[in-house]
């Protein structure tokens, strides 16, 4: 596709679309808050009116009054009158924005936020693969409390415009009509040229996001610490930081540049043809010629037409100002709007409850691939699991073992053949009660900012049940550690929120994501690589706790440690996807396979010992 027609489909919408993008924003906003966009957009037309009435109609009754010498009481009678209103007024504005909008602003975003995070929860693993779709996600979640902002200005420059444009409409239609022209001219050079400079905007913002999400990426990496020790272990890494955000910084100013030229000149006709030529020039001079050379308009009512003509202008960019920003606004929306629309594909075909006792998992040719790639990552498996029996997946890197797991838990639908549990195809139980059902820690997993309790549930720690936790945590070999903190389960972990927060050490971090396994009550237990970060004596305790903690449950555990699969029932040895090999420990290495090379280089150096 055409650079130019790319730009243009990528901001192409109907007026329809604009205001329903608009007005569903304006719609969860009032559902979050009414009283929030009842009043702020009282307080605007309030504004408007003060305004007219105190700019408009009592600086021009006072003029006519010197004018043509109206008696003094009477207008110092109109000024009280005008100035007790404006300052009633104002007091509801203060009202407004400073008890209002503190005390409703923040629950509006919150309650929006909320109905994003939950539907980030919800999206299929899948998503987080498409550049694209990530992409969109992350400018959705990150441009809501702008959009909410933009769509509170929204309110307030329409229902302000519509104030103006009926108040001193009126006001000019009565005085003089010939003045509408200048303004309705005014507004047509204005709406095209705004209409215009919005959509460069836009394009400028999406066609940076990319970069700009770059750009933090590195910014994270040099605050956050995660990545603390090892840009100080290894300072080098930091030119290649340097180097990828000054290629993500050149990025950016190359489309800022791409689009000056257009924006400097459409900036240019937009604030000086369509406002200062007619306003400065044309209209003044129009003014002047009615009152001079021809005497029909007086010298009171030219200064106030001249002075409310900007207003009548402003209020005519309820036309101009407002659509394109709406227009600008409504391509943001879309984004959100489009975000809180996804339907994940992964569901449940009937909603069958999955039973919590051992699970039996049997698959039956089935093959995998991650989207759309024709690279099968697992290929015509056929593996059948007994209730409560233990089985070990062993192979070289990129062999499949996580990639099995993932598509145990659901995380993918496979491509091709079909999975049972207890009999029953998994696609048609529940997803969240399927995924209950199984307890998994994979290799990456996260600790997370709060205390020990809420990290081995995993949920609030309002009603935990404090004896399970301490059984999981000592099942997993870490409750000494526990026992030794002054808070004890109560521990904030990490110090992002917290000074007095522990971080804890690479195997004890281990052994609380296992604890979150045997904390759950699951018919089938899958640990990838569950003892990578720990000692061999803690290995060794961790092996015999795993193997009385689950005694009556199913057990998947993928490990590179040939020491830790030897009790197993049975092991399964994948490789480039397939099964070469499976039996015991002790029928795998009487076939002398591949299984039996791997243990011999492991076990090589203590046999000879």
């Amino acid at each position: 596709m055409k650079k130019g027609s790319n730009e243009k489909e990528q901001t192409k919408q109907s007026v329809k679309e604009v205001f329903s993008n608009n007005f569903f924003l304006l719609k969860l906003m009032f559902i979050a808050s009414p009283s929030y966009i009842i009043f702020v957009a009282l307080d605007a037309i309030r504004g408007q009116l003060s305004i007219f009435f105190e700019h408009v109609v009592g600086i021009g009754y006072v003029l006519e009054a010197a004018e043509f010498n109206y008696p003094f009481k009477k207008v110092a009678a109109f000024i009280l009158l005008l100035a007790a209103g404006i300052t009633l007024g104002m007091v509801f504005t203060v009202w407004v924005g400073d008890y209002i909008t503190v005390k409703e602003r923040p629950k509006v975003r919150e309650k929006i936020k909320m109905m994003l995070y939950e539907k980030a929860k919800g999206l299929d693993l899948a998503c987080y693969d498409n550049p694209e779709f990530y992409n969109e996600q992350v400018l959705a979640i990150a441009e809501v409390d702008r959009q909410i902002d933009r769509a509170t200005q929204f309110i307030q420059n329409t229902l302000s415009g519509i104030t103006v444009f009926i108040s001193t409409g009126i006001y000019f239609f009565m005085r003089d009509k010939v003045s509408i022209f200048f303004a309705i001219a005014s507004f047509v050079l204005a709406f095209v040229f705004n209409q215009m400079y919005n959509k460069l905007n836009f394009l400028v913002r999406v066609e940076g996001n990319p970069f700009t999400r770059k750009r933090d990426y590195i910014k994270r990496i040099f605050y956050l610490n995660d990545y603390a020790k090892e840009i100080r272990l290894n300072p080098d890494v930091s030119n290649i930081l340097f180097r990828n955000f000054e290629e993500a910084n050149d990025e950016v100013y190359q489309i800022e540049k791409k689009y000056t030229k257009r924006k400097f000149l459409l900036g240019f006709l937009r604030r000086y043809v369509s406002n200062a030529m007619f306003s400065d020039v044309l209209y003044i001079s129009y003014l002047v010629f009615q009152a001079a050379v021809r005497g029909t308009l007086s010298f009171s009512t030219v200064a106030i037409l001249y002075n409310s003509f900007g207003s009548l202008k402003n209020g005519m960019r309820i036309f101009t100002d407002v659509y394109p920003f709406a227009s600008e606004t409504s391509l943001y929306v879309s984004k959100i709007r489009k975000f809180l629309a996804y339907e994940p594909e992964i569901v449940s075909q009937e909603g069958l409850i999955p039973s919590e006792e051992a699970k039996e998992m049997e698959l039956r040719n089935v093959s995998f691939a991650y989207g759309s790639s024709k690279d099968m990552l697992l290929k015509d498996l056929n593996i059948h699991i007994k209730p409560g029996e233990k089985i070990a997946l062993v192979g070289y890197n990129g062999a499949g073992k996580t990639t099995l797991v993932k598509v145990l838990r659901r995380l993918y639908d496979v491509n091709w053949g079909e999975m049972l549990a207890d009999g029953t195809d998994i696609r048609k139980y529940d997803v969240a009660k399927y995924r209950d059902t199984i307890g998994t820690v994979f290799q990456d997993f996260q600790i997370f900012a709060g205390n020990i309790k809420e990290n081995v549930m995993l949920d609030v720690d309002d009603a935990c049940d404090e004896e399970r936790i301490t059984q999981a945590l000592t099942d997993s070999g870490l409750m000494k550690r526990i026992n030794r903190m002054p808070k004890g389960l109560d521990t904030e972990l990490t110090t992002e929120f917290s000074e007095e927060g522990i971080n804890l050490s690479g195997g004890e971090s281990q052994k609380l994501a296992i604890a979150r396994v045997f904390y759950n009550h699951a018919g089938l237990m899958i640990l990838d690589e569950p003892s990578s970060a720990l000692d061999p004596i803690a290995e060794y305790q961790l092996n015999h706790a795993m193997l009385s903690a689950t005694e009556n449950k199913t057990v998947i555990f993928i490990s590179h440690r040939l020491s830790t699969t030897r009790i197993a029932d049975r092991i399964i040895m994948l490789e480039d996807g397939r099964i070469v090999e499976q039996g015991s420990h002790e029928e795998l290495l009487k076939q002398n396979g591949k299984y039996a090379q791997m243990w011999k280089v492991q076990a090589g150096a203590y046999i000879a010992v």
